[in-house]
């Protein structure tokens, strides 16, 4: 570490968006060699450049990269060492490793100081491409503390797994750099928006752009602010992007709106609840993997209707002509036959519809003591004479429902979800993250995450905030969940905007504006597809009586391939189809034809018999590519409870 200058509070960062021709090795370093001094020369202290960036990313076979491969430290990265030495700067370099003991090769970068080399990462999560010629990473998640602030690293797909950055985080990570090239939008990605805003870190990222044998790089280069939001970008074509970074921004880990701050991203924790997400489930096949011993076999999949009501909570306290309950049985009443004869087969409801989720009159003396003993006053028991109208109105009609309730039980508050159906109370969560308005009155959940197998698929529950913390969709996932509905009480996140290109094609990974002029970044959809699930989200609206929420409702799907989203203000119940169906293609039996393998007499088609439990579901919700990529060997320091 350089301790020849003061460390500083802020400072200019910069990206490097370059497209490097393939093999051309010596055109590529003399090209970024000449961009990293011009970066240095306008105050750039940390500089990033792309991955592989020296050579090109597309390569087929160890034998054809292996003339462009380099230890580190090594030839080239002494000659950016000698411009981070001459501008007392700090350079991120994406380039091809060999590991000189084992002669494997890595998809790596290095971090340079002025004094020299600082430290290695090696890419932990590989793309297709790379597993033809490169190991994965096997270094772990390092950060280096330097007198810029604590540095930390990922490269490319690491970004679309929340453990990297997560871990990173975990270590007081300020700022994340992440050599890419990445390749499916011209935006910066909702990919990177989420692990800066879950992590609330700086990200600065350094993408490639141009072709390379078919490919195409889009740029999007950016240096993303820990709210998750765009402080600059470079869109298309080769350049420098800067941008400031200012430390203390980084180590305010509350979060909120700008009215409330609801919690802390790492503190409001809880690690004890993720120890299943250092498992492997999905290194098999799936349907084989959930019924072993016969146990835990998924649902059969199927198409279902799954509806969410948005209420508002001025329009939700001003319609009260009597008790919250008979206001809320009339509100599902007139929405289900508003909407008739589509009904949906579960309806998610938002969070504490009983008994309300703000104190309608507060006398204001003591307005966070008032509202913890409404709430306390008026929570429920479960069951009760309230779930009981609850179960008939779910008989009545021939609907499911998950809503949220404030609970008493055994002489503790649970800010509590519900599964219910016509025949009864199906399911039970209490809520694992607590937010600061939940502490006034709320014990945490004593029931941990689970499922519940229902007709439309398995289901998880959880609330809002529990899916601000992406571990609690990757536990539900891990356990085979086709569907997670999450009723909400939130005035946050908002949805991100993002410059729409000229020209451009829509992302297929924002939400769009209903005109589609307006990409938008929105927290919830990378929350389904980065877990494969059906994510169901019911929050409420407006403001009333000092709370607020800000809307956003939406059925979220387990690819960006579809769905329902209501404004901040829409009110009223939407609905999406949900396919949970495996979608195989071939002969469908488990048991062997008459015939032998390879002997195709007496088959029209050609199919062999197959054992169903022995293949990769075609539909994404049961086959979750995203957990069968994963790293869970070095994802351990996720589960470990933080030192106070």
């Amino acid at each position: 570490m350089s301790t020849r200058f003061a460390s500083p509070t802020s400072y200019r960062v910069a990206a490097i968006q370059y497209a490097p021709s393939l093999g051309e090795k010596e055109k590529n370093v003399a090209d970024l060699l000449a961009l990293v001094e011009e970066a240095a020369q306008h105050g750039a202290r940390l500089i990033v450049l792309p991955e592989m960036c020296t050579t090109g990313y597309c390569w087929t076979t160890r034998a054809e990269i292996a003339p462009y491969v380099e230890p580190i430290p090594g030839p080239t990265t002494q000659r950016f060492q000698a411009l981070a030495s001459r501008y007392q700067c700090y350079i991120v370099l994406g380039m091809p490793e060999v590991d000189a003991l084992t002669q494997v090769y890595y998809n790596a970068m290095v971090l340079l100081g002025p004094d020299g080399p600082i430290g290695t990462y090696r890419k932990m999560h590989s793309y297709m491409s790379e597993s033809r010629w490169a190991r994965d990473g096997d270094g772990g998640v390092p950060v280096w503390e330097t007198p810029l602030g604590r540095l930390g690293a990922m490269i490319g797909l690491d970004a679309t797994y929340f453990e990297t950055a997560r871990l990173a985080a975990l270590q007081e990570v300020d700022v994340l750099v992440c050599p890419t090239n990445w390749t499916l939008e011209q935006h910066p990605t909702n990919w990177w928006m989420a692990r800066a805003f879950e992590n609330g870190v700086y990200l600065l990222v350094a993408n490639r752009e141009g072709n390379e044998r078919a490919m195409h790089f889009h740029g999007g280069s950016c240096l993303l602010n820990p709210d998750g939001s765009i402080q600059v970008a470079l869109e298309t074509g080769s350049g420098i992007l800067y941008g400031e970074v200012d430390l203390a921004h980084s180590r305010e880990k509350r979060w909120g709106s700008e009215q409330e701050v609801y919690g802390n991203r790492l503190q409001d924790r809880r690690p004890r609840e993720y120890i299943s997400l250092v498992n492997n489930q999905y290194l098999w096949e799936p349907l084989r993997y959930h019924s072993l011993y016969e146990l835990g076999e998924l649902p059969q999949g199927q198409l279902s209707c799954v509806g969410f009501l948005q209420l508002g909570l001025s329009s939700f306290a001003a319609s009260q002509a009597s008790t919250t309950l008979e206001t809320l049985q009339n509100l599902v009443r007139m929405c289900i036959r508003d909407n008739a004869p589509t009904c949906p087969d579960i309806l998610v409801l938002p969070e504490l519809v009983l008994p309300g989720p703000v104190l309608l009159h507060p006398a204001t003396q003591n307005p966070a003591k008032e509202f913890a003993d409404h709430i306390r006053t008026q929570a429920i028991r479960v069951p009760g004479p309230e779930t009981d109208a609850l179960v008939a109105l779910a008989q009545e009609l021939q609907v499911s429902m998950v809503l949220g309730v404030a609970e008493y039980a055994q002489g503790n508050y649970y800010n509590t979800i519900l599964l219910l159906d016509p025949h009864g109370i199906y399911g039970t969560y209490r809520k694992l993250h607590l937010t600061q308005r939940d502490r006034l009155w709320a014990s945490p959940g004593n029931l941990g995450l689970s499922t519940f197998d229902t007709p439309s698929g398995r289901i998880g529950l959880a609330t809002g905030y529990d899916v601000l913390f992406p571990e609690t969709l990757r536990v539900l996932a891990g356990m085979g969940t086709d569907l997670v509905c999450a009723p909400a009480f939130l005035d946050f996140p908002a949805p991100v905007p993002v410059a729409a290109t000229p020209g451009a094609r829509a992302s297929f990974s924002f939400f769009m504006d209903e005109d589609g002029s307006q990409p938008h970044h929105l927290l919830w959809r990378v929350r389904a597809a980065e877990h494969n699930v059906y994510l169901a989200l019911a929050n409420w609206s407006q403001e009333c009586a000092g709370g607020r929420a800000n809307g956003m409702s939406g059925v979220f799907s387990p690819n960006y391939t579809n769905e329902v989203v209501a404004d901040e203000d829409e009110p009223g119940l939407m609905m999406m189809t949900i396919d949970t169906r495996e979608q195989r293609t071939g002969r469908r039996t488990t048991h062997m034809l008459d015939y032998a393998p390879g002997d195709m007499a007496g088959s029209l088609t050609g199919e062999l018999a197959y054992n169903i439990l022995d293949s990769i579901p075609g539909n994404v919700v049961r086959a979750k590519p995203m957990l069968r990529k994963r790293q869970p060997y070095w994802y351990l320091d996720i589960v470990k409870e933080r030192q106070s």
